[in-house]
C-alpha cells in the first residue's frame, strides 16, 4: 500500500489546497467584468499554465528555452529570453494549441548577444534581489510576478490589480543592483 503524502501526492494536494485558500477571501460578482475569480477559474488557469508549459517543453525547438507562463481566465502570458524569432513564433503557436487557452500575449524577447558563465551567476543575484525586495514590500503581491533577468536587462511578467501595482513593481526592479533595465510586461487583471 502506498503511502499517502508520498511526494507525488503532496504537489497536488499543496497547489489544490493554496488555490482554495486564495478564492477563499475573494467575493465574486458575476455582474462586474473585474470581479475577482472563481477557485473554478483560478485551478482551471493553474492547469492550462501546467499545460502550456508541458508543451513548450517537449516541443524540440523551443525546450531548452526559460519561458515563464501566466495565466488569467484563459489568457496566457508567455515571457522570457529566446534565440531566434522562429522560437518565438513556435512558443506562441504551441501555447495556443493547449485546452483552454482562448488568447496568448506573446512577450518573449530576442537575447542580445552570447552570455557567459559569469553573467548567468549575476542574473541570478538580480533575480533573487528583485523577488527578495518584492516579498519584502507590502504593496507587492509577488508570487503574481515573474522575473527573468538576461545580462541586466530583467523582464518583468505576470497579473496585477492594477496600473499602480504594475508601476510600483518596475520601480523595485530598478532598484536592485545590477539592473540595467526593465521590461514591464505586466497586465492588470480583467
Amino acid at each position: 500500500m502506498r503511502n499517502l503524502l508520498s511526494h507525488q501526492y503532496i504537489l497536488p494536494l499543496v497547489t489544490v489546497s493554496l488555490l482554495a485558500l486564495t478564492a477563499c477571501n475573494k467575493a465574486v460578482d458575476s455582474s462586474n467584468p473585474n470581479a475577482a475569480t472563481t477557485i473554478g477559474v483560478e485551478i482551471d488557469d493553474s492547469v492550462i499554465s501546467t499545460k502550456v508549459r508541458s508543451a513548450l517543453m517537449a516541443d524540440e525547438l523551443i525546450k531548452s528555452m526559460d519561458v515563464k507562463v501566466g495565466t488569467r481566465k484563459g489568457e496566457v502570458l508567455l515571457s522570457g529570453f529566446a534565440d531566434n524569432q522562429m522560437q518565438i513564433d513556435r512558443s506562441a503557436f504551441v501555447a495556443m494549441a493547449v485546452e483552454g487557452v482562448k488568447k496568448v500575449d506573446n512577450k518573449l524577447t530576442l537575447k542580445e548577444g552570447k552570455q557567459t558563465v559569469g553573467n548567468k551567476v549575476d542574473d541570478s543575484v538580480i533575480t533573487a534581489g528583485i523577488k527578495t525586495a518584492m516579498l519584502a514590500d507590502a504593496q507587492m503581491k509577488s508570487m503574481d510576478v515573474a522575473v527573468v533577468t538576461r545580462k541586466g536587462e530583467v523582464q518583468l511578467s505576470g497579473f496585477v490589480d492594477n496600473d499602480t501595482q504594475a508601476t510600483h513593481a518596475q520601480d523595485i526592479a530598478k532598484s536592485v543592483s545590477g539592473v540595467e533595465s526593465v521590461i514591464n510586461n505586466l497586465k492588470v487583471k480583467k
